[in-house]
Order: structure tokens, then sequence, then C-alpha cells
């Protein structure tokens, strides 16, 4: 059982990790939105998915360290969360405060990298919002009928400069 709490300590040690490395990127996502660099987004998703397939092994592994967990306690898996197993550490304090620490910097962690991440989808709905505005306008200049006393200058307009932030990044 040592070794099992061992191994679950060490895999969430690894997940924690990954989860930290995420938030830089995802802040850094943030400013490649406002400045409306598609490109750069490109390569910021590539980055997060290559991270995300990392927590998908590591959280693969932790799934079959509690299967183990429960088959030796002769508990059901998926009643074993992780505050679970920290309350039945009570004979162990040493795994038990490790457990708990890792298990506290993981929410921690997770909370940071959930705010980031909604403020960036935030600013992808406004972008979103603001390119859907601009078609329907365009759109709508086209087909309106008529003579609305335009002069000859009035080709001249020019549409504001769409790269450029046109929403609120301070949400």
């Amino acid at each position: 059982m040592a070794s099992l709490i061992e191994d679950l300590i060490h895999t969430l040690k690894q997940e924690c990790e990954v989860y930290k490395q995420m938030i830089p990127i995802s802040e850094n996502k943030t400013n490649i939105i406002v400045k409306n660099d598609v490109e750069a987004l490109q390569e910021v998703t590539e980055e997060e998915q290559k991270m995300i397939e990392k927590i998908n092994v590591l959280e693969h592994k932790r799934e079959e360290v509690v299967l183990n967990i429960g088959t030796v306690l002769s508990k059901e898996p998926s009643t074993l969360h992780i505050s679970a197993i920290i309350q039945l550490l009570q004979k162990q304090p040493k795994e038990q405060r490790q457990l708990s620490e890792i298990h506290d910097s993981l929410k921690q962690t997770i909370q940071r990298l959930v705010e980031v991440n909604n403020h960036n989808k935030s600013l992808i709905q406004q972008s979103l919002e603001m390119i859907e505005f601009n078609m329907n306008f365009i759109q709508s200049t086209r087909m309106s009928p008529g003579n609305h006393g335009y002069t000859k200058g009035a080709s001249q307009f020019e549409m504001p400069n769409l790269q450029q932030g046109m929403f609120d990044a301070k949400q």
C-alpha cells in the first residue's frame, strides 16, 4: 500500500508541474488573442495540446493507481477521491501530509488555470461577436437598395483596421 501511495504522490506532483507550466502559456495566449495574431495563436494551441497529452497520460496513470488502492482496501475506486485517500492515511502522517500538500497545490494551480482560460474564452467570444457584427454591417450595406445621398467621396470611406484589438481585454 505504501508504494501505491508513493506512486500516487509522484504522479500528482508530475501532473501539478505540467499544469503549472500551462499557466504562462495560457497567459501568453491572452496577449496573443488581444493582438489578434492568428499564427501565434495556432502555435500556442499546439503547445497546449502537447501539454494536454502529457496530462492525459498522467491522469490515466493516476486512475490506475487509485484503482489499485481501491483493490487493496476493498473499496470502490469511484468513491476514492484524493480527499478520501488522505482521510484513510491517518496512521501514516508523513504520506498524509505529502498527499494533502500536493492536493492543495494541484487545486490552486488548476483554479488559476481555469481563471486564465475563462478570461481567454471571454476574449474570444467578444472577438467572434465583433466579427459577426462587422460581417452583418458589411452585408447590410451591400444589400441596401437605392441612393443614400452619397457624394463622390463616399467611396473613399475606409473601414477601421480589424487587425487591432477591438474589444476590452481588461475584463
